[in-house]
């Protein structure tokens, strides 16, 4: 069906490049050819596949340059485990600047020096929540036509799976952008898979894969490989093949999100018996306070 441009989202540390890298990873080994921007300012979102800590960025070899001119595609591009092909967009320095820029100026770079062509994927690991502009730049414009969204069944990841759906909802009218669906990464968690079915259907979109948790995946990244790459043979490698070939047969089934408000949230976990309704009485109280 051409090339599917998709994305990552998710709550900060909810282990997003972890598993995107881990699923891209599958991918590759059903023959795709892939292609990962990385849109984190740590530049972080390629180390798994490259065996490296942080890969060098556009914006800070083009800094080295002089400028993004002076730039060729190989100066960025790097190729990793499976021929996975990586580029890392990069971002000033903490606190300076807007690290949405790097964003912007790297799409652009590689669509005009033909990085683009000949892959089946291009994956886009874009850092936390939808709230600045730059950020948000793979939807606002038309890049990524397929959103996933990384969650659990923690309080803040569902909050930030709506918000995140919030920012696809306002592109969705006016572009292709749709939401291919949520993946919990699983912290087990109360009702985790429960509660993440039933914020699929709130957001109008599907659960589309249960990430167990597994430590296999710690090990793996303290070697700075893919589950799939160390332990092949594992069942956490095989879990990531299935949600790979879930996301491989789900082109052109994505949903315009319905996000809900805050008051529905905490209804959905009322009704999950994660809180109680109506119960001020036990905020701000200590566990040894509620107890007594």
């Amino acid at each position: 069906m051409g090339l599917r441009q998709i994305a990552f989202y998710g709550k900060g540390g909810i282990g997003k490049s972890t598993t995107s890298q881990n699923t891209l990873a599958a991918l590759a080994e059903l023959g795709r050819k892939i292609l990962i921007v990385g849109c984190d300012p740590k530049a972080d979102s390629t180390r798994l596949i490259l065996h490296a800590k942080a890969q060098n960025s556009v914006l800070s070899l083009a800094a080295e340059a002089g400028s993004i001119e002076d730039l060729e595609l190989e100066d960025v591009l790097k190729v990793g485990y499976r021929d996975i092909k990586c580029v890392e967009s990069g971002g000033p320095e903490p606190g300076v600047g807007c690290a949405g820029r790097g964003v912007i100026t790297s799409i652009n770079f590689l669509e005009e020096n033909g990085a683009y062509e000949g892959v089946d994927y291009v994956s886009y690991d874009v850092l936390g929540d939808v709230v600045c502009g730059g950020f948000a730049m793979p939807i606002r414009e038309n890049k990524a036509q397929e959103i996933y969204i990384v969650m659990s069944g923690e309080m803040m990841a569902l909050y930030a799976a709506n918000n995140i759906s919030r920012g696809i909802l306002k592109y969705a009218a006016n572009g292709t952008v749709r939401l291919g669906g949520l993946i919990c990464n699983s912290r087990m968690t109360d009702k985790e898979l429960d509660l993440s079915e039933a914020m699929a259907k709130k957001l109008g979109t599907q659960l589309i894969h249960f990430v167990p948790r597994d430590n296999v995946v710690q090990h793996a990244e303290l070697r700075r490989m893919t589950v799939l790459e160390y332990d092949p043979e594992c069942a956490q490698a095989e879990e990531y093949r299935k949600l790979a070939k879930k996301i491989d047969a789900n082109g052109g089934k994505g949903t315009i999100p319905t996000p809900v408000s805050m008051d529905e949230l905490e209804d959905m976990l009322m009704q999950f018996g994660i809180l109680k309704p109506d119960d001020e009485t036990i905020v701000g109280q200590a566990r040894n306070k509620a107890v007594a």
